[in-house]
C-alpha cells in the first residue's frame, strides 16, 4: 500500500503541456534545425566529426559506412543507425547536396529514387571541401561539450570556414515549425560575405546583386525574381523551378522534347511514370514515345511528338500537369544562440561572419600562446648554450633535478619550464653549433608573435585575414552556376526593354541631369559660338559631361566624399533645350551635397585602383573593388576634413603619372607609386602644396597622350607638350602650366589630349561647343594660349570641359 506522503498530486493538463514543450525543444534544438553558424544539424555535425576522428581524410582510403555509423552512434548520436546512415548518404549525393561533404564508394542511391545499398556494402570518407568545415578544430576555435554519456567530448559547432548554411541549404521538420533553406553557389556566397565584411551597412538589395538566387544541385531554371527577393528580405518566399527542355527536329518532319535538367528534389523515374500515366489517361495528347537515355555523362529524357501535334503545346501541358515545373518554398529558419529564428539574407551572412571572427580570433590566440611558449623555451636554450660550461658543471655536480633547477634560476634566471627543457635536451645539442639555429628560430618566433598580435589588435587585419582565407577556398572549390534565372511570364527585366545606345549625360551645378543621344552635337570649327546644350535656370550651368551607354552602371562621387550608383537608363532622357531632372529625385543626396564626378562601372576592374583628389590638395589611392557594389543611398569614398571637398576621381590599372593642376596655373606631376593604398574611409595625404588663395581644379592621368590641354574660364586654351613637365616629389608646389592674367581668368580645367581627340566646352550661359584638338595651338608652359570660344557677354565664362575621341566614333561607324 502506497503511503500518502509518496503520492504527488499534479495538474495533468499542465504536466502534459510541460512535457510536450520539453520534447518539442529537444526536437528543435537537438535534431531538426541547423545552426546558423555552420549550417549543420547535430547528426551531420557528429558524422563529420566522427569521420575526422577516424582519420577519413580525402587523401586516405575509404572505410565501411557501417564503421562510421557505429562510431557516431556509439560515441555521439544515441539514435537509430538507419537515421545516421540516411544522413550520411545524403551528404554524399551530388543531386541532393550542392557541395557534397562526404565521398561515397558504392551504391549511394540515384535521382530515380533508388535507395543506397546497405551500410555494410558501401564505403565513405570526407570530401575535400568537408575538411574546410573542420579546419583548425584542434586549435580551440570552437567550444566542446560532453556527449550523451559524458564519456567523450563533441564540438558544439564546427569552424565552418565557408558559409555552409547558404551553400548547401538545409531542410527539416520540427514540432510546430519547419526549415527549408535553398542551396547557393559557393563563389557567389563567398563574394557576398566579403562584400558584407567590407561594408557592414550593405543592403539586402545589393547582396541580391551578388547572389542573384539559389543554385540547385540539379540545375534547372528559376522563373522570376519576385520569390527570391521575398526570401532574401523576409526569410520566406516561393521560388518557381522549371526543367531545362528543348524542342529538336526529328525524323520525317517530326519533333521531340529533350529534357536535360529537372527541378531540385524531383524523382526522375516518378516524373517519367507520371507523364506516361497522363498519356495513358489521354489527359495529354500528342506524345508517341518516352525514353530515358540518361547515362553517367548526364540526364537525357526524350519525349517524341506525334507528326500532327505541336511540341510547344505538349510542353506547356507537361509544365502544367507534371513536376517539370515545381515550387520550392523557402523558409530560412535556423538556430541563433539555440533559439529558432527566421532570417533574411543579410542576417544569415552577419551571423556567419560573427562566427568566423570568433573562430579566427580563438585560433590566433591559440597560435600566439603556442609561439610565446616556444619562444620562452628557445630563449632558455640560448642562455644555456651561452653558458654551456657552467651549465654542464652544475648538472654534473648535482643529483637532484629540483636542486639543478633552483641553481639555474639563481644564476641565470631560468624558469622551471626552461630548466626542464635544458635537462631533457641531448648534450650534443647544447653545443655552439646549435646557436645559429636557435637564434634564427627566435627571430622567426618574434615575427610570428608580432603578426599574430597585429591580427588580435586590429579588426581590419582580422577581417582581411578572413577575406584572404575565404578567397582561397573560393579559388579552390567554386564552380559555375547551375541554375539559370529567367523571367517569369509577366515578369520582364526592364533592362531588356531598353535599347543599348551611346548617350551623353549632362549635369548642372545645381544638380540637374539628363541624357541625350551622342550625335546631338557635331564637330565645329575653333572660334565658333556653339549650340545650346540646355535651358538652365538663371545662375545654373552645365558642370559635368559624360559619354556612356544606356545599359551602363554609373557611379556618382560627391563633394562630401561619398559615392552612389545608378543605371544610365534610369536617368530620364531630355531634349537639347530641356533642363533635365533634379538628381535628388533619383539619388538620396544630403543637403548641400553636389556631384563632383561621374564614372562608369565598366571603367573599373578587380585589379585596378581609384585615385581621389580634394580641393585643398589631399589625395588618396584605394582599391577599385571597394566601389563595385554600391547601394543607392551611397557609401563613403574618402573621409574629408572640414571645409574640404572632393573634386576629382580617376581609375588606374598600374603605376601612372598623375597631373594635378590649380586654378592659379600651377601643376605638379608624380607617379602614383608614391601613394600607398589606403582603406575606403581613410583621409589620404598631401598631393600639392597650395598658396593661400589657390585650390586644386583638376587631377588627371598622363597616359599615352602627347599634350596637356589647359582651358581658362574666359575661354582661352592651349596645348603644351608633356616634355615640358618632369616628375617631382609628391607634396611640392609644382611648376607653372599657364600664364594666368585678368584677360584669361583662372584655370577651369586641364586634360591630357592627342590630336585625334575632340573636346566639349560648356559656358555659364549653357552654350556648348565641340572642337577638334588639332585646331588648338601648341605653346610653352608659361603662356596665355588662344581664344577657343566666343562668349555671349562679359559675364559669361567656361564652366566645364570634357573630351571625346573621334577614333571611337569612326570605329563605331565602320
Amino acid at each position: 500500500m502506497i503511503e500518502d506522503n509518496n503520492i504527488i498530486n499534479v495538474d495533468l493538463e499542465k504536466k502534459m503541456k510541460d512535457s510536450y514543450l520539453e520534447y518539442s525543444m529537444s526536437v528543435i534544438v537537438s535534431r531538426a534545425l541547423p545552426d546558423v553558424r555552420d549550417g549543420l544539424k547535430p547528426v551531420h555535425r557528429r558524422i563529420l566529426y566522427g569521420m575526422e576522428g577516424l582519420g577519413l581524410d580525402p587523401n586516405k582510403p575509404t572505410r565501411k559506412s557501417a564503421r562510421v555509423v557505429g562510431d557516431v552512434m556509439g560515441k555521439y548520436h544515441p539514435h537509430g543507425d538507419s537515421a545516421i546512415y540516411d544522413a550520411l548518404v545524403r551528404l554524399a549525393q551530388d543531386f541532393s547536396t550542392r557541395y557534397p561533404l562526404a565521398q561515397g564508394q558504392g551504391n549511394f542511391g540515384s535521382i530515380d529514387g533508388d535507395d543506397a545499398a546497405a551500410m555494410r556494402y558501401t564505403e565513405v570518407r570526407m570530401s575535400k571541401i568537408a575538411k574546410e568545415m573542420l579546419r583548425d578544430i584542434n586549435k580551440d576555435t570552437v567550444d566542446f561539450m560532453p556527449n550523451f554519456d559524458e564519456e567523450e567530448l563533441e564540438p558544439v559547432v564546427l569552424p565552418s570556414r565557408f558559409p555552409n548554411l547558404l551553400v548547401n541549404g538545409s531542410n527539416g521538420i520540427a514540432v510546430g515549425m519547419a526549415t527549408n533553406m535553398a542551396p547557393h553557389n559557393l563563389g557567389e556566397s563567398i563574394d557576398a560575405c566579403i562584400a558584407y565584411m567590407k561594408d557592414p551597412e550593405i543592403s539586402i538589395e545589393d547582396l541580391n546583386k551578388i547572389i542573384p538566387g539559389p543554385d540547385f544541385p540539379t540545375g534547372a531554371y528559376i522563373l522570376g525574381k519576385a520569390g527570391i527577393k521575398d526570401a532574401y528580405s523576409t526569410g520566406r518566399g516561393k521560388v518557381k523551378l522549371r526543367a531545362v527542355c528543348k524542342i529538336e527536329p526529328f525524323k520525317k518532319n517530326r519533333e521531340r522534347i529533350v529534357i536535360t535538367e529537372i527541378p531540385y528534389q524531383v524523382n526522375k523515374s516518378r516524373l517519367i511514370e507520371k507523364i506516361a500515366d497522363l498519356v495513358k489517361d489521354k489527359r495529354i495528347d500528342g506524345i508517341s514515345d518516352i525514353r530515358d537515355e540518361s547515362d553517367r555523362k548526364g540526364m537525357r529524357i526524350v519525349i517524341e511528338i506525334k507528326r500532327d501535334s505541336n511540341a510547344n503545346i505538349v510542353l506547356n501541358n507537361l509544365y502544367k500537369y507534371t513536376q517539370l515545373e515545381t515550387t520550392f518554398g523557402i523558409i530560412n529558419l535556423a538556430l541563433v544562440d539555440g533559439v529558432p529564428k527566421v532570417l533574411n539574407l543579410k542576417e544569415l551572412i552577419e551571423y556567419y561572419i560573427e562566427h568566423q571572427k570568433d573562430v579566427v580570433t580563438r585560433r590566433t590566440s591559440f597560435d600566439l600562446s603556442k609561439a610565446k611558449a616556444r619562444k620562452h623555451i628557445v630563449e632558455g636554450l640560448i642562455i644555456a648554450i651561452d653558458n654551456i660550461d657552467e651549465i654542464i658543471r652544475i648538472i654534473r655536480s648535482s643529483y637532484d633535478n629540483d636542486e639543478i633547477k633552483k641553481i639555474f634560476f639563481e644564476k641565470f634566471g631560468l624558469t622551471d619550464k626552461q630548466s626542464q627543457a635544458i635537462l631533457d635536451m641531448q648534450l650534443k645539442r647544447l653545443s655552439g653549433l646549435e646557436i645559429d639555429k636557435l637564434n634564427a628560430e627566435n627571430k622567426e618566433l618574434e615575427e610570428t608573435i608580432a603578426y599574430l598580435l597585429s591580427i588580435l589588435n586590429s579588426e581590419e587585419n582580422l577581417l582581411n585575414l578572413i577575406i584572404d582565407e575565404m578567397e582561397e577556398i573560393k579559388e579552390k572549390f567554386s564552380d559555375d552556376r547551375r541554375s539559370k534565372i529567367i523571367p517569369d511570364e509577366g515578369e520582364i527585366d526592364i533592362e531588356e526593354l531598353i535599347e543599348k545606345e551611346d548617350v551623353l549625360l549632362t549635369l548642372t551645378k545645381d544638380g540637374y541631369i539628363k541624357r541625350l543621344p551622342i550625335d546631338t552635337y557635331k564637330v565645329q570649327n575653333r572660334g565658333g559660338k556653339g549650340i545650346a546644350a540646355g535651358n538652365t535656370k538663371e545662375g545654373d550651368f552645365i558642370k559635368k559631361i559624360k559619354t556612356t551607354n544606356t545599359h551602363e552602371d554609373l557611379l556618382f562621387f560627391t563633394s562630401f566624399g561619398k559615392v552612389y550608383s545608378l543605371k544610365t537608363y534610369e536617368v530620364p532622357e531630355g531634349s537639347r533645350q530641356s533642363r533635365g531632372i533634379a538628381i535628388i529625385n533619383i539619388l538620396k543626396l544630403e543637403s548641400g551635397e553636389k556631384i563632383t564626378e561621374m564614372m562608369t562601372l565598366s571603367e573599373l576592374n578587380k585589379d585596378s585602383q581609384i585615385v581621389l583628389q580634394t580641393k585643398m590638395g589631399t589625395i588618396k589611392k584605394t582599391d577599385a573593388e571597394n566601389f563595385t557594389n554600391i547601394r543607392k543611398n551611397g557609401i563613403i569614398a574618402i573621409s574629408l576634413k572640414e571645409y574640404d571637398r572632393l573634386i576629382s576621381v580617376r581609375q588606374i590599372d598600374k603605376e601612372e603619372e598623375l597631373i594635378i593642376s590649380t586654378k592659379n596655373g600651377m601643376t605638379i606631376q608624380f607617379n602614383s607609386a608614391d601613394l600607398r593604398s589606403m582603406g575606403r574611409i581613410a583621409q589620404g595625404v598631401r598631393a600639392i602644396k597650395l598658396d593661400k588663395d589657390d585650390e586644386v581644379v583638376s587631377m588627371n592621368i598622363k597616359g599615352d597622350e602627347t599634350y596637356l590641354l589647359v582651358v581658362t574660364e574666359n575661354a582661352y586654351g592651349k596645348k603644351t607638350s608633356f616634355n615640358n613637365f618632369k616628375n617631382q616629389n609628391r607634396g611640392g608646389k609644382g611648376v607653372k602650366c599657364h600664364k594666368v592674367t585678368e584677360k584669361t581668368g583662372k584655370i577651369i580645367d586641364t586634360l591630357p589630349v592627342d590630336l585625334d581627340n575632340d573636346i566639349m566646352m560648356v559656358s555659364l550661359s549653357g552654350d556648348m561647343i565641340r572642337l577638334n584638338v588639332r585646331d588648338i595651338s601648341i605653346t610653352g608652359r608659361n603662356t596665355v594660349g588662344v581664344k577657343l570660344k566666343n562668349l555671349t557677354d562679359e559675364n559669361d565664362r567656361i564652366v566645364s570641359v570634357t573630351k571625346y575621341s573621334t577614333l571611337e566614333e569612326e570605329e563605331e561607324d565602320v
